[in-house]
């Protein structure tokens, strides 16, 4: 469950100043494990000064059309101090190898046999997944459509412009773009950022035929406006699909915020029982730290990637006890009744308590 492998980079892209895209080679006898359905990511785990970093990235190419999955792509954008972003960004070369964990993933897109028309909204590195999408759906055939509603600061920070450009040379009468940008004005584009006026204005102009599916990626106030409005335009919250790609506090951020969480919890210390890949450990924690704190320094190989509740990575069954989650973001109402938490967003909220990662 929590397995890494050892994979090579192919190949290396520069996407704008700030961004760049990392392909890896799979060998044909990891070829089933690193099969993916478009929409997913990966994790990427590399020791740098000394320190184990892991982050997840979203899959910008489609998966294979037939046969085993030779190859695949990830798009990152550097952030601020960010150790990892920084890092792929200067100095990753082809012929490197990374530890890669497997796809993983709910912001999904099954190919559809029937005729599929779909909306896809994405702010900065958000398209990297929805790339992934659109593609998927584009090759299916003609009666399949896809539009594509894509913000930035301006056309030279924007990722895979050359990609996008050749999904409008390839499906002409399938694809329909529309282009926003924040601090430039571009005859092709709209000015401004991706709110209830942009969206209305593709609704109306670009593209007016009833979607059967919309799939959202990029900043949390992004994700909140352009479900509101497409709710408002009487398209059913069952049929749009969102990733964050940024938390909306950082991790550390977090750990300092257990009084937000509903439940009380006790003084003292909390006994755990946690299982991850069909062993069973004991520990001791402090009511005080979140779940998945806990365990990575126990030293239990438990899966996570993002630490901020943005990605789905770390999620577990609560067996025995309850927990509360600083936020979520990810889990439905019904799959929380269940008993799943999202381990690095939660805080126990009995003395003792039993965890499952095995039975997600």
């Amino acid at each position: 469950m929590t397995s890494f492998y050892p994979l090579s980079v192919s190949k290396v892209q520069n996407l704008s100043p700030a961004a760049v895209a990392i392909s890896f080679e799979i060998p044909d006898h990891l070829a089933a494990n690193f099969a993916f359905e478009a929409g997913q990511y990966i994790t990427l785990k590399h020791t740098i000064h000394g320190k184990e970093v892991r982050r997840a990235y979203s899959i910008s190419s489609a998966p294979a059309a037939s046969g085993p999955q030779k190859e695949f792509t990830v798009g990152i954008k550097e952030v601020k101090d960010g150790a990892f972003s920084s890092y792929a960004n200067r100095y990753i070369q082809v012929g490197d190898t990374l530890e890669v964990m497997p796809p993983q993933g709910r912001f999904v897109y099954k190919t559809q046999d029937s005729p599929t028309h779909l909306l896809g909204v994405a702010a900065g590195s958000g398209i990297t997944p929805i790339l992934s999408i659109a593609e998927t759906v584009l090759r299916n055939g003609p009666q399949h459509r896809f539009t594509l509603i894509y913000g930035n600061k301006t056309p030279e920070d924007s990722m895979f412009s050359e990609e996008i450009a050749a999904l409008q040379e390839k499906y002409p009468s399938q694809f329909k773009l529309q282009w926003v940008f924040s601090q430039t004005t571009e005859s092709h584009a709209i000015f401004g950022r991706i709110d209830t006026a942009a969206i209305g204005y593709v609704l109306k102009n670009v593209d007016t035929d009833p979607f059967d599916g919309v799939y959202l990626c990029g900043p949390e106030p992004m994700i909140h406006a352009a479900k509101e409005t497409l709710l408002a335009q009487n398209i059913s919250e069952e049929n749009i699909h969102f990733e964050l790609f940024t938390a909306a506090a950082s991790a550390e951020g977090q750990e300092n915020n257990e009084a937000t969480a509903t439940g009380q919890t006790k003084e003292g210390q909390i006994s755990v029982q946690v299982t991850v890949d069909g062993e069973t450990s004991q520990l001791e924690m402090d009511t005080k730290t979140i779940l998945l704190d806990a365990l990575i320094k126990a030293d239990i190989d438990a899966p996570y990637s993002c630490q901020g509740g943005v990605c789905s990575s770390c999620i577990c069954k609560v067996t025995e006890g309850s927990a509360s989650m600083l936020k979520n973001q990810i889990l439905t109402d019904s799959e929380i009744e269940e008993g799943l938490v999202l381990s690095c967003q939660a805080m126990v909220t009995s003395s003792s308590i039993a965890v499952d990662f095995d039975d997600v």
